[in-house]
């Protein structure tokens, strides 16, 4: 989630029905909100988009239809809340390699950032690329994207890095390469995340010049 992706043109219509009603201002209306997007995520882990209703969503979260649609025009829009807040986590996560000190470690955590978070859960990791995939919302989620790409771009750019190659190109192909695999992985519906992460840091070391560690 969160990679660069070419922007859509969006109708006003179909741009308002993907955005929120409105902003939760008080505490409960937060966690009625909070409820709502949970409850989306666990449904579609469960059931995948069979049965993916705003009706189902909010009998999960325990709330009543109405209060549902306060906050949301429909489930697109419900969706694209789950779909922010799972970036929020990766980007939260990998920021925290800026105060890593040694390069390799910092190159590692990005790696397990970008491994752990889609292995948490896998299904509704790989259901959510298929929405963002599908979905016009590249504005909505272009301020995390753009942030984990100048993340990773301090990383490659520390004056102890091996690459001397166009570090904004190899930011994408690094981005490409663990995309593709962990993708590849899901799709298999491997669970070892401890094996995936070894072979992941294996081709992204080979890219960047890096010595492996056995």
């Amino acid at each position: 989630m969160c990679a660069t992706r070419i922007p859509t043109k969006v109708k006003p219509g179909r741009r308002k029905r993907l955005d929120p009603r409105k902003p939760p201002t008080q505490s409960r209306a937060a966690e009625t909100v909070n409820a709502v997007i949970e409850a989306a995520a666990r449904i579609l882990e469960r059931n995948g988009f069979e049965g993916y209703t705003t009706n189902a969503i909010a009998e999960r979260a325990g709330v009543s239809i109405g209060s549902l649609y306060q906050y949301f025009p429909g489930k697109e829009a419900v969706t694209v809340a789950l779909i922010e807040r799972e970036c929020a986590l990766l980007l939260a996560d990998v920021i925290k390699a800026d105060s890593i000190v040694d390069y390799r470690d910092a190159v590692n955590h990005l790696i397990h950032s970008a491994v752990a978070h889609q292995m948490r859960r896998p299904r509704l990791a790989r259901l959510l690329d298929l929405e963002e995939s599908r979905l016009p919302i590249r504005p909505r989620i272009r301020p995390a994207s753009d942030a984990i790409h100048e993340t990773v771009l301090r990383i490659l750019s520390r004056s102890d890095s091996p690459y001397r190659g166009n570090r904004k190109e190899a930011v994408l192909d690094v981005f490409a390469i663990a995309k593709g695999m962990v993708d590849a992985s899901g799709e298999r519906e491997e669970t070892d995340a401890h094996q995936l992460e070894k072979r992941v840091r294996r081709a992204i070391y080979g890219y960047l010049g890096m010595r492996s560690v056995r």
